[in-house]
């Protein structure tokens, strides 16, 4: 693989032999978002070309922005692990994964240098166009893996990326008052709640009662989509942040 050229012109390839055919021939149709949450770089990238880790992305993006393939784009990485988004269980098969340097939530979550994000820009809108892959198709890894996963996490830029092509976003609504929905409570509320995230895509159940599940899939959505207060309450800032995100969504038909 080393001497195959990248997919993108941006990146050098340094392979990882952690990789398998995509499932039923199937075409990527996700971007998924990645933090490689680990002390520094090198450590990172061995990690994920190694045989013992089975795990590995398509791309690595260093904080000076420089760009490593280590898998074809038309393989199948070992990066999302278990996960669910709009039916799907097989996230590996249905996405190309991006991991992004950063030490994560393990080394205090600091901020994304610039010139790393916008190199991620640019392969995300590369990759989209290539594979037709739509806005509402990039997600991060807590999206597809409530609670189990939270990179990459509350202070990644998604709204930066939106501006830019990448991603589906609205801006958030301000935190303030108004009826909230936490664990434990239940009801038709609740229920049109968790029908709304479903809806989006996540991996909730519908059944009325605000379960730890639940709780958990709400603190996904919040990390993406309002990361001013990650608390898996179901506030009228993120209720009406959700609701103006499906009605942004493009028509189907």
């Amino acid at each position: 693989m080393s001497d195959i050229p990248s997919d993108y012109a941006g990146a050098r390839v340094i392979p990882s032999p952690n990789h398998g055919e995509r499932k039923g021939g199937r075409r990527p149709d996700i971007i998924l978002l990645h933090y490689t949450g680990m002390p520094d770089a090198h450590g990172a990238l061995e990690w994920l070309r190694n045989p013992v880790s089975e795990v590995s992305s398509h791309y690595f993006v260093y904080e000076d922005g420089r760009v490593i393939q280590m898998v074809p784009e038309a393989r199948r990485a070992w990066h999302a692990g278990a996960g669910f988004w709009k039916g799907d269980s097989d996230i590996n098969s249905a996405s190309i994964g991006i991991e992004i340097v950063n030490p994560g939530h393990p080394g205090g979550l600091p901020p994304f240098p610039d010139v790393q994000i916008n190199s991620v820009i640019k392969l995300c809108q590369d990759i989209a166009k290539r594979w037709a892959i739509p806005p509402e198709r990039v997600l991060g890894h807590s999206d597809i893996a409530p609670r189990r996963k939270i990179d990459p996490g509350e202070n990644f830029p998604w709204g930066l990326l939106a501006e830019n092509g990448v991603g589906h976003y609205v801006r958030p609504t301000p935190l303030g008052g108004g009826r909230f929905f936490q664990k434990g409570e239940a009801g038709p509320p609740v229920e049109a709640i968790q029908s709304m995230l479903a809806l989006y895509g996540y991996g909730v159940p519908v059944s009325g009662e605000f379960c730890e599940r639940t709780e958990g899939v709400v603190e996904a959505f919040q990390r993406h989509f309002r990361p001013e207060k990650v608390d898996g309450v179901a506030d009228a800032s993120t209720i009406d942040t959700l609701h103006r995100l499906l009605k942004a969504l493009p028509a189907i038909g």
